[in-house]
């Protein structure tokens, strides 16, 4: 199920050591979640704590509590006397139904939220949204797995505002956005995503519910097109 457009050439790979900060268990969380992102660790691939160990020059306690994090987002699992491996990629089946779901959902919501916005949540949106950080670094894996979290912020935050928490935690724990970003790894993907964000926050600027709405259906619409050729 691998497309074509997905790039995994070996110059473009991290070379793998952390460099230390204040909070080493995050930066080990980021390198590895990266690496799930971009698909350098393969969907259903084993991970080894020993080759981490090695390749990001940290004991292991921040790999594990890197892991167990990643585990609790549903990008790990764990299996007793087995190890972890990374989560299988999602089938066509359960691509469709997260669209299906995520179709009866957000929009609805973005619309109740933009009803709903004062300039504070405005300006969290628009800090949530990615698009004022456009094209910041250089390293395009790192702001493709940068627009991953990104993207599943934004739309938390929407769901937030919307102040439905049921409809909130049902999207939580599908893992939508980090499974979907997992089926390709483009520059298209996020590029075209950011656009169509702008257009969501110009409907909240505006507190047209309509506008939102309308702005949040093309996008996960777009959002689905624009995967489904990683199934072909």
């Amino acid at each position: 199920m691998q497309n074509p457009d997905v790039k995994l050439d070996d110059d473009a790979r991290p070379t793998g050591r952390i460099q230390r900060a204040n909070s080493l268990a995050g930066d080990v969380y980021e390198a590895i979640f990266q690496q799930l992102m971009s698909l350098r660790i393969a969907p259903g691939s084993r991970i080894t704590v020993d080759n981490l160990v090695r390749e990001l020059d940290v004991s292991h306690t921040p790999i594990r509590e890197a892991l167990g994090r990643l585990e609790g987002e549903g990008l790990v699992i764990k299996t007793h006397l087995v190890g972890y491996r990374a989560a299988p990629q999602i089938t066509r089946r359960r691509f469709d139904e997260l669209y299906e779901l995520r179709l009866l959902l957000e929009p609805a919501a973005a619309a109740k939220a933009a009803a709903g916005l004062d300039a504070a949540r405005l300006a969290a949106l628009q800090e949530a949204a990615g698009v004022m950080t456009r094209g910041e670094g250089r390293d395009e894996r790192l702001r493709y797995s940068n627009f991953a979290r990104q993207d599943a912020i934004f739309h938390d935050k929407i769901m937030e505002f919307a102040q439905n928490e049921i409809i909130r935690e049902t999207l939580n724990h599908q893992h939508t956005h980090f499974h979907i970003f997992r089926l390709m790894y483009h520059s298209r993907v996020t590029e075209e995503a950011l656009d169509e964000h702008e257009a969501i926050l110009s409907a909240f600027a505006a507190g047209d519910a309509n506008a939102a709405r309308t702005a949040m259906r093309v996008h996960i619409e777009n959002s689905r097109d624009r995967l489904l050729p990683a199934f072909e």
